[in-house]
């Protein structure tokens, strides 16, 4: 499995045919900024774990060219369809429910955060609830993207009926969790062999680096991953 992140919590995830966009933040992120075009190459699918615009980014233009797959939830899946995307193409799903996506499924687990969409005017529009994503692939390491959130007790369910073996984790604190509660999710909840923090380093309010979350990590920092940004590693 090929694994790209793009910063803030864009991900491209690469198995066999399939081509996973997560998250697709990239027009305007300061972390990339290089268009959206050379990552959705290819795509296969599209998946997002919240409707604020820093997640859902660039989603409905990549879904018009690439005619990929939509997983979100039923909220965001209403959303973007009337924004002109393919009914043919929504997955929707929601907390607890599993989803079939080829090559792999989606579980929609739990995220405390918030989710909607800004409209004219200032107001919001409601999206549904924030999630995580479970992706299980029937030959690769199963990989959890925890959205925007805090720690959660329950995450000790996720560990234990999932058993993710990638986990993608926010780190910057003010929006969601910051390193060192990070790393307490990380170490007393999960056995994760590689760990990819996110959701920092874009944006001057949140934390620029990852440092605080690799020392709290202590001596299992050697899990940590943190790729060149726009660079497929192999996880």
């Amino acid at each position: 499995m090929k694994l790209t992140w793009y910063g803030h919590s864009a991900f491209r995830v690469e198995h066999g045919g399939t081509r996973i966009l997560i998250d697709p933040f990239l027009t305007g992120n300061p972390s990339w900024d290089a268009g959206w075009e050379e990552p959705a190459e290819g795509v296969t699918h599209v998946l997002l774990t919240h409707g604020h615009d820093d997640h859902i980014g660039d989603a409905v233009e990549i879904l018009k060219a690439s005619g990929a797959m939509l997983v979100a939830n039923f909220e965001i899946c209403m959303y973007l369809a009337a924004k002109g995307v393919s009914e043919d193409k929504l997955n929707p799903g929601n907390h607890g429910g599993t989803v079939e996506c080829g090559s792999f499924t989606t579980t929609f687990v739990q995220a405390h955060h918030s989710s909607s969409a800004q409209i004219g005017g200032g107001a919001n529009t409601y999206l549904g609830n924030p999630a995580g994503l479970v992706l299980h692939f029937r030959d690769a390491p199963t990989l959890y993207h925890m959205g925007d959130t805090d720690i959660f007790s329950d995450m000790a369910l996720i560990a234990e009926f999932h058993r993710p073996e990638i986990g993608l984790v926010p780190v910057g604190d003010r929006f969601t969790m910051g390193g060192a509660m990070a790393a307490v999710a990380c170490r007393r909840y999960f056995d994760f062999s590689k760990i990819v923090p996110c959701h920092y380093g874009s944006f001057p309010i949140i934390d620029a680096t990852a440092d605080t979350f690799l020392a709290a990590m202590e001596e299992d920092a050697n899990r940590i991953l943190v790729p060149p940004i726009g660079e497929a590693v192999d996880v």
